[in-house]
């Protein structure tokens, strides 16, 4: 069983495919990460009222 998944993976369009997939989530991870950190974000200002 174990061999006819590394035969799988070892096709070029599976390896391909299998590749983007993984550094789009990566990606979106990332993306996510970036937008949680609020650094885009307008700076809040308390007057202290």
């Amino acid at each position: 069983m174990g061999q006819k998944i590394i035969n799988f993976w070892n096709k070029p369009a599976v390896n391909f495919i299998g590749k983007t997939i993984i550094y789009f989530v990566i990606l979106l991870i990332l993306l996510y990460l970036y937008d949680y950190s609020g650094i885009g974000s307008p700076k809040f200002i308390y007057n202290e009222f």
